[in-house]
């Protein structure tokens, strides 16, 4: 154990001075070809790559600086001055190949016992952060089953689980700072949770009651708090990406020692947000962190039918956005992982890419089956023997911070919190009707007051058509 915190506090230090399967957007060297230090290409890119962090870095007005990963037999000192920047010259015609030929390493520390990998150095954390980190765990997973089988119930429209993806929720906000903005999608209420959001005010959003920050105007699981720097929820896909870059550009003419950071799942990587948002990060070298959850599914549409590529994290180094694959369903890697893109986003001011691997063990929402197209055997595997609770779980209880008693206390506070906020919610009235028509001018415009007269007069005449239950 001793030899085990030794190595972890050597993180930081590991960061600075060691190779690690971390894709670097470009290398360089310098040439006396062409008047000037220019990118000299390195060989095609394959798993076995790696990036030592280095002082230098791509300047968005210089030229002659991108990376060309294709080894080429360039003509010695032939380089040309093209406007995008000076490249190599070659007599060859050869075309880049579409795939490495390995894929590209996870990073992990822990194995599904528990125990962490031989010479694995990550971020060190204490007994209190990690007994924290495993109780928001677990009350994420016991809100998910109450939560959907009050929907299943009738109480609830609509709602959808983290199961299978609560150490990416978890343990990522616990590497984050609270002055840091959060831009989520829409399973990443453990993020919310983490920062201090009550279970009361969950319970309040779903039933879309008065006390609900949204006034009952968003769909169940759309949360969203100005004071926790979280922004609400929105229901496109990939909207949030390239507005997390916005946000980041902002922090950054600010000077904030703050980074913004968006989630989101694999699907939202074949919506266009996605790219535009790497490239404008690239760019303005806005200091982002993208999270991406890829566990492996779109809904009802597999990976291998969204994408050719190699996962994600392949494409931050065709827009110069550093980026690392790590194992998601490990709460230890992830956060050592979020740790050092945080600080590097921050200090050295660029955009980094995160790709989670995980797999979504529940189905897409309560609107969805996914037994109708993923084998049930394949979900019981990863609920089971994949679980990242079991597995943060086994490693608390070998380091002697956790037992059989402290599990089933917090089982039992836990669920008995989530039922008493579910109960409580329910017997809330719903926002006044007025509520639809506020909060977007300062003045209600004319057009407006009409509209809020005509649905107030429909509800008089025909009453019982409308639910009792809302304010006029």
């Amino acid at each position: 154990m001793a030899n085990l915190i030794s190595k972890s506090r050597k993180f930081n230090h590991f960061l600075l001075n060691t190779k690690v399967h971390l894709i670097s957007p470009f290398t360089t060297s310098s040439s006396g070809g062409g008047g000037g230090g220019f990118i000299r290409p390195t060989g095609s890119f394959s798993g076995e790559s790696t990036a030592i962090f280095r002082p230098e870095r791509y300047q968005s007005g210089k030229a002659g600086e991108q990376l060309d990963t294709i080894d080429y037999e360039e003509d010695e000192n032939q380089v040309m001055g093209f406007p995008g920047g000076k490249v190599p010259i070659t007599s060859q015609m050869k075309f880049i190949s579409e795939s490495s030929e390995k894929r590209l390493p996870c990073y992990r520390v822990l194995d599904d016992d528990g125990y962490p990998l031989p010479g694995t150095i990550f971020e060190e954390v204490s007994k209190e952060l990690a007994i924290k980190m495993y109780s928001s765990m677990v009350t994420l997973q016991t809100m998910d089953t109450i939560f959907y089988e009050a929907q299943r119930q009738g109480r609830l429209s609509f709602y959808l689980t983290t199961a299978g993806e609560e150490a990416i929720n978890i343990a990522s906000a616990a590497a984050l700072s609270s002055d840091d903005f959060v831009l989520p999608q829409y399973r990443e209420v453990g993020v919310i949770l983490w920062r201090g959001y009550p279970l009361e005010q969950v319970a309040n959003q779903l039933f879309g009651n008065k006390f609900d920050y949204g006034k009952g105007r968003q769909m169940p699981c759309h949360h969203g708090s100005n004071e926790l720097n979280y922004l609400t929820v929105s229901s496109p896909i990939a909207t949030q990406i390239p507005q997390a870059v916005g946000v980041a550009y902002s922090l950054k003419m600010e000077k904030k020692e703050a980074c913004a950071v968006t989630y989101f799942g694999d699907g939202s990587t074949s919506e266009g947000d996605f790219h535009a948002a790497l490239n404008f990060a690239a760019v303005l070298d806005a200091p982002v962190v993208f999270i991406c959850r890829n566990n492996g599914w779109a809904i009802s549409t597999p990976i291998n039918q969204q994408f050719r590529s190699d996962g994600i994290a392949s494409k931050g180094q065709a827009y110069g956005v550093r980026s690392i694959r790590v194992d998601g369903n490990d709460a230890l890697a992830t956060y050592s992982a979020i740790r050092a893109a945080r600080k590097m986003a921050i200090k050295e001011q660029r955009p980094i890419l995160v790709e989670a691997m995980t797999y979504r063990v529940a189905h897409h929402s309560t609107s969805d089956d996914s037994t109708k197209y993923r084998p049930v055997e394949e979900i019981e595997h990863w609920k089971t023997a994949k679980s990242p609770i079991s597995k943060f779980r086994k490693y608390i209880q070998r380091n002697g911070w956790w037992n059989d008693e402290n599990e089933s206390e917090l089982r039992r506070d836990i669920r008995k919190q989530v039922l008493e906020a579910i109960q409580a919610a329910e017997k809330v009235e719903k926002p006044s009707l007025t509520d639809l028509f506020t909060d977007v001018y300062d003045k209600m415009p004319l057009n407006l007051q009409d509209q809020e007269k005509s649905v107030k007069d429909a509800v008089k005449r025909s009453p019982k058509e409308y639910p009792s239950d809302v304010p006029i």
